[in-house]
């Protein structure tokens, strides 16, 4: 198996599949209504639906780098609002993540591990996560899957 495959089994796992450390994101959120999603049962703390916001938000932010697109942050935001708290605005939301990890698959699909060691960006600058390797973007986002995956388990509990 070459280096990108091995990337790209990581965000699949991290996505909805197979993961170490327990759910993955998607079987975290697919059963999840509207109301749970936007409820904030920790004061000061995101709801699963901003964190499901943010996910999509950075996948395609990621997916846009290594298609040759600049290093900043999501277009949308780091942290996008809810635009519809209806179970319709949820399930549209809960498409958009699956279509952008679907799309960040199939650029990742395309590269080429000689890609791996390209700079994104000139310089570090961690908000936008600027100024590393394609490499270290990838596993990152992976991470971050991982991540906001924890939180959704915690949020989630009765």
């Amino acid at each position: 198996m070459i280096e990108l495959e091995r990337i790209e089994d990581q965000l699949r796992r991290s996505f909805d599949g197979d993961a170490f450390y327990g759910p993955p994101l998607w079987e975290l959120i697919r059963d999840i209504t509207a109301e749970k999603a936007a409820a904030r049962p920790l004061a000061g703390a995101h709801s699963i639906w901003e964190i499901i916001l943010h996910v999509a938000a950075w996948e395609g932010a990621v997916r846009s780098r290594i298609e040759g697109g600049r290093v900043e942050l999501p277009e949308e935001g780091d942290w996008p609002a809810i635009a519809d708290s209806s179970s319709a605005g949820w399930r549209k939301s809960l498409a958009a993540l699956e279509l952008g990890h679907k799309r960040l698959l199939q650029a990742v699909a395309e590269l080429t591990d000689d890609r791996l060691d390209e700079l994104l960006g000139t310089e570090r600058d961690r908000p936008t996560g600027a100024g590393v390797s394609v490499y270290v973007t990838l596993h990152g986002i992976a991470q971050h899957n991982v991540y906001h995956s924890g939180q959704i388990a915690l949020l989630r509990k009765p």
